[in-house]
C-alpha cells in the first residue's frame, strides 16, 4: 500500500510549499522513499504468499487491524482526539472504501499473477490520475504527461498481451485495482487540503478492518490458519503502514520533484522479489513493457510540469 499522493506534504497532511532543502536533507528524503517502496514491494510479496493459501478477506482484515493499531500507536500520543476528527467525513469514508476495494482486488490479482507484472499493471493508475486531474481538479496536464501516459499504456498492453501466459482473471482484478486506486488518489488530492495525514490513515485502516471483518469470520473456520500465519498477516500490516510512515516523513526532508522518481523503484523491487521468492522471470516482451512503464514514469516526473503521478495502491 503506497503512501499519500506525492504532493508536498507537511506533518499535518495539508499541502504546503516546502523550503529549499540542503543536500543532506534531500538525500535523507530519497533514502526514506527508497525504503518505503521496498516495504511496499515486500508487502506485495507477502500478500501473494498469504493469498495463495488463505482467503483474501481474511488476510486483508488482519492486515488492516494491525495497521490500525500501528497508526494509533504512532500518531495517537501526539494527536489525541484529533486522530479521528475529520472535516469532510463523507469523502474520507469514500476514500477509505476505495482503498479497501483496491486492497481486495490487489490480493485477488496477486493470487494468480507474478508480483512484478501485477505491480507494473497497477502502476497504470498514476497516469490515469494524472490525466483526470485536469478535467476534474483543474490541474494543468502537459504534453509530456500525455506522451508518458501513452507509453505506459503500451507497456501495460505488452504485459497483458494474449499469449503472454497471465491469468485473465488476475489481469481483470489488477485492472479493477487501477480503477479503485485512481479514485483513492483523486480523493487524496482533494482531502489533503482539509484533513490531517493521521486522520486519513486512522479512518482508512479502521474502515478496511470493519469492511472485511464479517467476511474474514465467515472463512476463518474453513481456512484454519496457524498462529504463525496470523503473525505473517500482522507483519503484512506493519510493512504496509511502515511504508506509509516512511513515505510521509520523506516529504519533510525534500520536495516532490526530488522524491517522485524514486517511487518507481517499487517496480524494480517487485520484480527482484518475485524472482528471489517465487522464481518468476518475466519474458522479454513483458520485461520491455515493465521498462516502458518505468521510463515513462521517470520522464513524466523529471520533465513534466504537470502534477506528479501518485504511487501504486494496494
Amino acid at each position: 500500500m503506497p503512501g499519500p499522493c506525492p504532493s508536498e506534504i507537511s506533518d499535518r497532511g495539508t499541502l504546503t510549499i516546502l523550503p529549499r532543502t540542503a543536500p543532506s536533507g534531500a538525500l535523507r528524503g530519497i533514502l526514506l522513499v527508497a525504503a518505503a517502496v521496498f516495504l511496499f514491494a515486500l508487502a506485495d510479496t507477502v500478500t501473494k504468499r498469504l493469498t495463495m493459501a488463505f482467503p483474501v478477506p481474511l488476510v486483508v482484515a488482519v492486515r488492516y487491524l494491525a495497521s490500525w493499531l500501528l497508526v494509533i500507536a504512532a500518531f495517537g500520543p501526539q494527536n489525541g482526539r484529533a486522530l479521528w476528527r475529520t472535516r469532510r467525513t463523507g469523502l474520507v469514508l469514500l476514500r477509505s472504501l476505495c482503498l479497501a476495494a483496491a486492497s481486495l482486488t490487489m490480493g485477488l490479482a496477486l493470487r494468480t499473477l507474478p508480483v512484478g507484472e501485477t505491480v507494473s499493471i497497477v502502476y497504470l493508475a498514476p497516469f490515469v490520475v494524472l490525466l483526470l486531474a485536469g478535467p476534474l481538479l483543474g490541474e494543468k496536464v502537459g504534453l509530456v504527461a500525455w506522451i508518458g501516459a501513452s507509453v505506459s499504456f503500451a507497456g501495460v498492453l505488452a504485459i497483458m498481451r494474449p499469449g503472454g501466459g497471465l491469468d485473465p482473471t488476475g489481469v481483470a482484478f489488477a485492472l479493477a485495482n487501477v480503477l479503485f486506486g485512481t479514485g483513492y488518489h483523486l480523493l487524496t488530492r482533494i482531502l489533503s487540503r482539509s484533513e490531517t495525514t493521521a486522520a486519513l490513515m486512522f479512518h482508512t485502516m479502521l474502515t478496511g478492518w470493519i469492511v472485511f471483518l464479517p467476511f474474514a469470520l465467515m472463512t476463518l473456520s474453513a481456512a484454519d490458519p496457524a498462529p504463525v500465519d496470523f503473525l505473517w498477516m500482522g507483519i503484512l500490516g506493519v510493512l504496509a503502514t511502515g511504508g506509509h510512515i516512511l513515505f510521509t516523513n520523506a516529504y519533510r526532508h525534500a520536495g516532490a520533484p526530488t522524491l517522485a522518481p524514486i517511487n518507481y523503484l517499487h517496480l524494480v523491487w517487485a520484480a527482484l522479489l518475485g524472482w528471489l521468492i517465487f522464481g518468476h522471470v518475466p519474458d522479454s516482451i513483458a520485461l520491455g513493457g515493465m521498462a516502458a512503464i518505468l521510463l515513462a514514469g521517470l520522464a513524466v516526473t523529471l520533465l513534466s510540469r504537470s502534477p506528479t503521478p501518485a504511487p501504486q495502491v494496494e
